[in-house]
Parts: C-alpha cells; sequence; structure tokens
C-alpha cells in the first residue's frame, strides 16, 4: 500500500484555481454559446497570436453545429472528473 501525505495547501489552492477556469469556460460554452463560439474564431484568426495547429481548429469551428455537440460532450465528461478530483482533493487535505 502506498503512503499518501497530505497534499500542500498551494497545490490544493491552485489545482482549485485551475477548475474554476475550467468550469468558467464550460459555463460560457453552455450558456453563452455565441459570444464563446466568437471569441474563439476570432483569436484564431487574428495574426498577433501564433496558435500552433491554429489551421486545424479553424477547420473544426467550420461546421459550427458540429463543433458545439463535441465541445458539450467534452465539456460534461470534463466537469465530472473536475468535480471528482476536486471532491477527492479537498477531501485529502482535510483528512489526518
Amino acid at each position: 500500500m502506498s503512503n499518501f501525505q497530505k497534499p500542500p495547501f498551494s497545490f490544493v489552492l491552485l489545482f482549485l484555481l485551475f477548475s474554476l477556469m475550467f468550469l468558467s469556460n464550460s459555463y460560457k460554452l453552455w450558456f453563452k454559446t455565441d459570444e464563446y463560439y466568437k471569441d474563439l474564431h476570432n483569436s484564431l484568426t487574428n495574426e498577433k497570436t501564433p496558435y500552433p495547429f491554429k489551421d486545424f481548429f479553424l477547420k473544426r469551428l467550420e461546421n459550427r453545429k458540429s463543433w458545439e455537440i463535441g465541445q458539450k460532450i467534452f465539456s460534461l465528461i470534463g466537469i465530472a472528473g473536475v468535480i471528482t478530483a476536486d471532491v477527492l482533493l479537498i477531501t485529502t487535505f482535510a483528512a489526518k
């Protein structure tokens, strides 16, 4: 058996901040889809931002309905994973 130690508070805080960022983007995807889509498209078409695989992502955005369905499915899986990881991390931190 492994000997688990209590994670440091800074790690827990950083992990929860990244979780909040993911949940914020998921909120925008589900409830402000038009704005989220336009922001994403504008950032990918901006010549000043050097994104790797820019053409690949722009091609996926061409069929908006397909993109939206795929993103929402991924979002549901991600939300379940993030919430599960947050609960496990907090209970591990609170234990002992």
